[in-house]
């Protein structure tokens, strides 16, 4: 996988799980739009939070999902829960595209 570092607002799109908005966590969409280009969720593999302590309390900054997109790409966004209000709050971390073959890497550069 080649990965690159990204960190530019996304906007959500489509259906979201509702169900996780009741336990006060963002639904994942089902597709995110960056630079004209659509993102399209197909697979969650893995979530997590990220914290930041606050006066000796503690609070949930970040929701990070690691996801595989329809095309084979993979993807890192968060959504941000103290995101002011105007500003966004879905982001892309980071992107990543299958490496490709060596083989069809020659027989591309060939033709």
């Amino acid at each position: 996988m080649s990965l690159r570092f990204v960190s530019e607002a996304i906007a959500p799109g489509g259906e979201f799980d509702v169900e996780k908005l009741t336990r006060g966590e963002p639904g994942l969409p089902e597709f995110f739009v960056w630079r004209d280009e659509t993102l399209r969720v197909a697979a969650l593999r893995r979530t997590w939070r990220s914290t930041k302590t606050d006066r000796g309390d503690v609070y949930v900054k970040r929701h990070w999902f690691d996801v595989l997109l329809d095309d084979g790409k993979s993807a890192v966004v968060y959504f941000e829960r103290q995101a002011r209000r105007g500003t966004p709050r879905w982001w892309l971390y980071t992107i990543a595209e299958p490496e490709k073959e060596a083989g069809s890497a020659a027989r591309e550069g060939a033709t």
